[in-house]
């Protein structure tokens, strides 16, 4: 069913191709002070102000000690506030700047552009099909590790 070796592994040529991206992308965003994995916590954070951290960690798809060190950076470079939430003392609410929203969509359009320059390789129903395999795999991927910590 499925041949062995690491030019057919899935989790190899994710990295790869994720990393690969990403210092594209990185390049492109460079002014901006920010890593493609702030640009992801920042655009969540937009989408949906007042998050608490775990929601942010969820949302973006990071491990809460990534996330804590990321919004300590966002925060730090004036693109997010912190204030205590008011339904759980243990935590916190994160808020976007006027600098942050600023920020985030200017560089929207180039995540977007960058993305469709990379993509152009694949067809409308091929890019669909394969966000929805990838989605379909980190589903799946996250109720292991769920299973695992039971």
């Amino acid at each position: 069913m499925h041949q062995k070796g690491l030019d057919h592994s899935i989790g190899f040529l994710l990295g790869a191709t994720y990393r690969k991206l990403t210092n594209f992308f990185s390049s492109r965003i460079k002014e901006f002070g920010l890593t493609p994995e702030q640009w992801a916590v920042l655009y969540r954070i937009r989408e949906e102000d007042g998050l608490i951290q775990k929601e942010i960690a969820d949302r973006a798809g990071k491990d809460k000690p990534t996330t804590t060190r990321i919004l300590d950076s966002l925060e730090a470079k004036g693109f997010v506030t912190k204030r205590a939430s008011e339904h759980d003392r243990r935590s916190f609410q994160v808020f976007i700047t006027e600098q942050g929203r600023a920020t985030a969509d200017a560089i929207e359009p180039i995540e977007y552009s960058t993305m469709v320059e990379i993509a152009q390789v694949l067809s409308t129903d091929e890019y669909e099909q394969m966000t929805s395999l990838l989605k379909k795999l980190n589903e799946h991927a996250k109720g292991l590790i769920d299973q695992e910590k039971e």
